[in-house]
């Protein structure tokens, strides 16, 4: 295979100087391996809407240090821009090179006259986000990769009001990060440098940090006295899945009266290798192959997996001495409709409450909030839009109260000391929830079931495509979204299509009557098939991930036994995505 002229000239340029030698020999290496180094060079890493995520390698198109001294220095000029108070926080995870390149960015960073607040030990992605606030920084950054397979990394970046940066910031920084085309223009300063303050083990800043995102969830407790008076009754097993969760899960637990936690020892190790999973995330059922074993044997009530940087959690629950695994979407609505049934009976409900949700999500979740008078919201794909409507409502007086933000890919929050998705506090909620439920000589199952019986079965289904990492791969998913936009099916496993939503024009279209109308959310490249029966499909590109992602949800007005009607539903959703693959395979 011939390697392109421009893509040869940019592999060149890592061959010297200032390129360290072990960079330099990898290079060389990659080009008697032309496809590997065509993607490793094609293009620079992008640096999309929150950060990058990718590879780790050489080449522009991989994470490394020189790439996160690129990211780094275009964030540094923004900040500076903005004539604020100078000071980032920067946290990271388990990965290998993780703690690497936080060190790096914080020495880009330091050379531009910003403080850093470097949290230098392992500490969860929502916990940065609190950091970022706690100490009224003008941003901050995560380097993770979240539940990706052990050859990626990432790095996050968030504003100062705790959330992923969104508009317009995080466009400034984009276009600050482009600029930056030669490792001349980045500022490098001695990690030495005072102006970097580390905070670890060796004081006690760590300890008080910690104890300060502590007493920040505390109040968000509904029945601090019965859990401390009887947690003791609930077995919970846990696993960080060798990330940052076991940092200060347990200890959360234990701050909510829940003492009888059973750790699985071997994956409570932070090691980014993952060596006893696959893939290091809690949606993938064979993630909990381990902590059931555990679960089992110490006959635990609940088994809570929060992925590597702790901002999704997945649970599993002891259901007449059988565990069950719980999706994303129906631990969503046990926590909505735990909330709104209590908060209501306790006469702790806050005025004017909200919830919110994404649009691929449950819409079980609208059902609960319309019983229960509560302001419902959907918002894009990507937690970084509850956190910006979180932000947006703190702004205004009359604005709504944020009582509870959920995905379905396993992401909640409660409360507002962070503006991510938090598996630390969600594991005190979930708990809490299911010694509710034994106090009443049920689980967790027993309560999902009662929300169907009162607001019909609603299940759901997401199917993904992997594609090949690198151009061809990003080639083939944009054509396929271009084809769907140039011709949409009309029908669907002989069902009609009512309706189509663009996100990327901003247009809901009425197939029947031919109408058209304005979407209020900004642009995605998502698009959404409304069908006659009330089933929903949704397609877009993951924004992480060399892959598509399709989501399809159908429900049940009534049904005969659960059981029949979850396989009804199931075998429909089969059927829709069975015919829908036909168009985009």
């Amino acid at each position: 295979m011939a390697i392109p002229a421009d893509i040869q000239k940019r592999a060149e340029v890592w061959l010297n100087s200032p390129f360290d030698s072990d960079t330099q020999n990898q290079v060389r290496l990659l080009m008697q391996k032309p496809q590997e180094l065509i993607d490793a060079f094609f293009c620079d890493l992008s640096f999309g809407t929150g950060g990058m995520r990718g590879l780790m390698g050489v080449g522009t198109n991989r994470l490394n240090i020189y790439t996160i001294q690129r990211a780094t220095q275009g964030l540094a000029n923004y900040v500076n821009q903005q004539k604020k108070t100078g000071k980032v926080v920067i946290g990271f995870d388990s990965r290998h090179h993780s703690k690497e390149f936080a060190e790096e960015a914080a020495k880009v960073l330091a050379a531009n006259q910003i403080q850093v607040f470097l949290i230098h030990e392992l500490r969860p992605t929502p916990y940065i986000s609190f950091a970022c606030r706690f100490v009224q920084a003008d941003a901050a950054i995560m380097i993770t990769a979240s539940h990706n397979p052990a050859q990626y990394n990432g790095y996050k970046v968030y504003w100062s009001d705790g959330g992923q940066v969104v508009s317009p910031h995080d466009i400034g920084i984009m276009q600050e990060v482009e600029k930056i085309s030669q490792l001349s223009q980045i500022h490098l300063s001695d990690f030495s440098n005072p102006i970097i303050q580390k905070i670890n083990n060796s004081s006690n800043q760590l300890d008080q940090l910690d104890q300060f995102y502590l007493q920040a969830i505390a109040p968000l407790q509904v029945f601090p006295k019965q859990d401390h008076q009887m947690g003791k009754n609930l077995k919970i097993t846990y696993t960080s899945l060798y990330g940052t969760g076991s940092t200060i899960v347990p200890q959360a637990l234990t701050h909510w009266g829940f003492d009888q936690v059973y750790l699985v020892k071997e994956q409570c190790q932070p090691d980014g290798s993952f060596p006893t999973v696959a893939f290091p995330n809690p949606e993938y059922k064979e993630t909990f192959t381990m902590g059931l074993k555990y679960m089992l044997d110490t006959k635990s009530d609940l088994l809570i997996a929060t992925d590597p940087d702790a901002d999704r959690i997945g649970i599993a629950i002891l259901h007449q001495n059988k565990p069950i695994l719980l999706d994303g979407n129906q631990v969503a609505a046990i926590c909505a409709d735990y909330l709104a049934q209590v908060l209501n009976s306790e006469n702790k409900m806050p005025a004017r409450a909200a919830i919110v949700t994404t649009i691929v999500s449950t819409q079980l979740l609208k059902s609960i909030a319309k019983r229960y008078k509560i302001a419902y919201r959907e918002v894009l794909t990507g937690f970084k839009y509850i956190g910006e409507l979180i932000h947006k409502w703190e702004q205004s007086q009359e604005g709504p109260h944020f009582l509870f933000g959920a995905e379905e890919s396993y992401g909640y929050l409660i409360g507002t000391h962070a503006r991510d998705k938090d598996a630390i506090v969600m594991s005190c909620l979930l708990a809490e929830i299911a010694l509710y439920a034994k106090k009443q000589n049920q689980t967790l199952q027993d309560r999902l079931e009662k929300i169907y019986q009162t607001y019909g079965l609603f299940q759901e289904k997401q199917f993904s495509i992997d594609f090949a990492p690198g151009k061809k791969g990003m080639e083939k998913i944009e054509k396929i979204m271009q084809q769907l936009r140039q011709n949409p099916p009309k029908t669907i496993a002989a069902i009609d299509v009512l309706y189509i939503e663009d996100y990327q024009k901003r247009i809901r279209f009425t197939l029947e009557l031919k109408q058209e109308e304005a979407l209020e959310l900004p642009l995605s490249n998502v698009l959404v098939f409304g069908l006659k029966d009330q089933s929903r499909l949704i397609i877009r590109p993951s924004g992480t991930e060399p892959k598509i992602k399709i989501y399809l949800s159908t429900h049940l007005d009534s049904y005969s036994s659960l059981e029949q009607g979850i396989n009804q539903c199931q075998t429909h959703l089969h059927t829709l995505l069975t015919n829908f693959n036909q168009f985009i395979l």
